[in-house]
C-alpha cells in the first residue's frame, strides 16, 4: 500500500516551485554551453596540430587561434551569465521560503498559550540552523538533478556518435554512481535525522541549564552538570562525525569511479591515435580531443548530484520536523498581541461555567474596583486563572465577559491594554530599569519608595540605568516583582492581576508591597491577587478558589 501523505519537502517548496524550476533550467542551459566550447577548442587545437603535421602552416576560418579564442571567451561569458542568473533565482526562492517559515515559527511561538514553552531550544534550532539547511538543497540539489537528467545523456550520445568504445566505457561507469549514491543516501538520511534531533536536544539542554544556573551553583552541582553536558556534546559530536564520514566515503568512491572512467577514455583515445588500437571506431585528433574534453563533464553532473544528496537528506529531515511542528495543536493566546486602545466600558468581569483544562472555576461577578483573592493550594490553578483572565489561556468551556463583552480574539488586545500584570516570575526586555518602569514618562521617586524599590536601586551600581537579564538576572525574585509593582504604579492600570506579590519578601517589605497594592485599589483599580498571604487576604472583598464548582 503506497503512502498517500504529501512529501513535506515538496509541500514546503510549493510556493516557489516555478522559481526553482526556472533556476534549474538556467543551470542546465549553462551546462549545455560546455559541449559547444569543447567542440571549438578541439577543432582549434586539431587545426594547429594538423596544419602541416607540426603545427605550422596557414589555418583559416573560425578554427584560427584568435577567432577560436574569442568564441570560447564569448561562450564562457554566456555560461557565467546563465550560471549567475540561475544561482540568483534559486537563492531568492530558497531565502523566501526560509524567511517565511522562520517568521511563521516566531509569530506562532510568541502566541503559544503556555507558560515557559516546552522545548525552546529545539524551536530555536528549527527556526535557526535547521531551516538554513533548505538553502543548500535548493541551490545545489535541484539544478544538479536537472543537469544529471540531460547532460550525461547528451554526452553519451555524442560519445557513441564518434566512437562506440568510448560510449561503452561511459555507459558502464556512469550508472554505478547513482546506484551507489542511492545506497549511501539511505544511511545519510537516517544519520542526518539523528543529527538534527540531537542538535535540538542539545539546545533544549543548554536553555534548561542556563535557566537553572543559580540553583546549580547553590546545590554545588556544577561538576555533575558539566559532565552531563559534556556527555551530551560527545554524543552530538559522534552523530556529526557519522554524517561527515558517510559524506566523505561516498565522495571517495564516486570520485574513484569518475577517475577510472576518464582514465579509460584517455587511454583508448591515446592508443587509437597512435594506431595501437584499431577497433571501437576511428577517431582523429579533433574527435579525440573532443571526447577527452567531454569525458569529465559526463561525470560532473552525477558528482554534483551525489554531493547534493546529503543536502537533500538534511532538508528532508528538517521538513519532517517542520511538518510535525505545524501539525501540533498548540493553543494560542487570544488576540494578536498588538498594542491597541483600551476596551471601553466599566471593567466588570463575569465568569460563567468556565473550565480551564480539567479545573472548574466558580461562577463569579467581579465589579469594578473590587479586590479579589484567588486562593487554594499550590498547583490548584491560581496562576492558570490569572492567565485566562489576561487572555493568555483559552477556557476549555464557559465564557469570560469583560466590560460587557465576551473575552475573545476580537476583544483580548484592547482588554489587555487596561491590565497591569505582576507575574510570579517576571521577564524583562533588554532596557534599563527606568524605561521598564516608566517608559518615556518621568519617574516618580515617591512611587519607587511605595514599591519598596529604593533600597534595591541603592545597592545596584548603575541604579536606574541597570539593565537586568531577561529573567531578572541581578535581581532576586522579590526584587523583580517590586520592579513590576513600580511599573504598575506608574502605568495606572484599570485592572491588576498579581501572582504571589508578597512571596519571598521579608515582613517589612511585604507590608510595603501590600500598602502599594492597596494604594492602587484606592485609585479605583480592580485587584485580582493569587496569594497565600493571610495579611493580604485580610483586605480582599471576595475570594475565588479554582477547582471548586460553582
Amino acid at each position: 500500500m503506497s503512502d498517500s501523505r504529501p512529501d513535506p519537502l515538496r509541500a514546503l517548496l510549493a510556493p516557489v516551485r516555478t522559481a526553482v524550476t526556472q533556476g534549474s533550467l538556467l543551470s542546465l542551459a549553462s551546462a549545455l554551453v560546455w559541449p559547444v566550447q569543447a567542440a571549438v577548442i578541439a577543432a582549434a587545437l586539431a587545426a594547429l596540430v594538423e596544419a602541416d603535421g607540426v603545427g605550422h602552416g596557414p589555418i583559416a576560418g573560425w578554427v584560427a587561434p584568435w577567432p577560436a579564442a574569442l568564441s570560447v571567451l564569448a561562450l564562457g561569458v554566456l555560461r557565467a551569465i546563465l550560471s549567475q542568473a540561475a544561482e540568483a533565482r534559486l537563492f531568492d526562492a530558497g531565502d523566501r521560503v526560509v524567511a517565511e517559515r522562520r517568521a511563521a515559527i516566531v509569530t506562532r511561538e510568541a502566541r503559544v498559550a503556555r507558560a515557559g514553552a516546552a522545548g525552546p531550544g529545539a524551536i530555536a534550532a528549527l527556526a535557526g540552523e535547521k531551516l538554513d539547511t533548505l538553502l543548500p538543497y535548493v541551490l545545489r540539489y535541484h539544478p544538479a538533478m536537472a543537469r544529471s537528467a540531460v547532460v550525461p545523456l547528451l554526452i553519451l550520445g555524442l560519445a557513441f556518435w564518434h566512437s562506440w568504445a568510448v560510449g561503452v566505457v561511459l555507459l558502464m561507469a556512469g550508472p554505478l554512481i547513482p546506484v551507489f549514491m542511492a545506497l549511501v543516501g539511505w544511511a545519510a538520511q537516517d544519520a542526518s535525522a539523528r543529527h538534527l534531533a540531537g542538535l535540538g536536544s542539545m539546545n533544549d539542554l543548554l536553555v534548561d541549564r542556563l535557566a537553572a544556573l543559580v540553583d546549580i551553583r547553590l546545590l554545588d552541582a556544577g561538576a555533575r552538570v558539566t559532565a552531563d553536558y559534556a556527555a551530551s556534546a560527545e554524543t552530538l559530536r559522534a552523530r556529526t562525525m557519522r554524517v561527515l564520514s558517510i559524506a566523505f566515503l561516498s565522495s571517495t568512491v564516486l570520485e574513484l569511479f569518475a577517475a577510472l572512467g576518464v582514465a579509460m577514455v584517455a587511454v583508448w583515445v591515446g592508443f587509437s591515435l597512435l594506431g595501437v588500437i584499431a577497433w571501437g571506431g576511428q577517431v582523429d585528433v579533433r574527435s579525440g580531443l573532443f571526447l577527452l574534453l567531454l569525458a569529465p563533464d559526463y561525470f560532473q553532473p552525477l558528482r554534483d548530484l551525489s554531493a547534493a544528496w546529503h543536502d537533500r537528506a538534511a532538508a528532508q529531515a528538517m521538513a519532517r520536523e517542520l511538518a510535525a511542528w505545524e501539525a501540533e495543536d498548540s493553543p494560542l493566546i487570544l488576540g494578536s498581541g498588538r498594542v491597541t486602545a483600551r476596551l471601553a466600558g466599566a471593567p466588570e468581569i463575569r465568569l460563567r461555567g468556565v473550565t480551564l483544562g480539567a479545573i472548574p472555576i466558580p461562577d463569579a461577578v467581579i465589579p469594578p474596583g473590587a479586590m479579589v483573592g484567588v486562593t487554594g493550594p499550590s498547583g490548584a490553578g491560581k496562576s492558570t486563572l490569572l492567565r485566562a483572565l489576561a487572555g493568555l489561556d483559552r477556557p476549555t468551556a464557559g465564557t469570560i465577559t469583560v466590560c460587557g463583552q465576551t473575552l475573545d480574539d476580537a476583544t483580548a488586545d484592547p482588554w489587555r491594554a487596561t491590565l497591569g500584570w505582576m507575574p510570579q516570575s517576571p521577564r524583562f526586555p533588554p532596557e534599563p530599569l527606568h524605561r521598564i518602569i516608566a517608559a518615556d514618562a518621568p519617574l516618580d521617586r515617591d512611587l519607587l519608595a511605595m514599591a519598596a524599590l529604593t533600597p534595591v536601586l541603592a545597592r545596584l551600581p548603575a541604579g536606574l540605568d541597570t539593565v537586568p537579564g531577561e529573567t531578572g538576572a541581578g535581581l532576586s525574585g522579590g526584587e523583580a516583582r517590586r520592579v513590576m509593582l513600580a511599573r504598575l504604579l506608574h502605568r495606572r492600570p484599570t485592572v491588576v492581576l498579581a501572582d504571589e506579590p508578597t512571596a519571598d519578601l521579608d515582613a517589612e517589605t511585604a507590608r510595603q508591597v501590600t500598602a502599594a497594592l492597596l494604594e492602587l485599589a484606592a485609585r479605583g483599580a480592580t485587584l485580582i491577587l493569587a496569594t497565600h498571604d493571610p495579611a493580604l487576604l485580610a483586605h480582599v472583598h471576595q475570594r475565588l478558589t479554582p477547582g471548586q464548582p460553582a
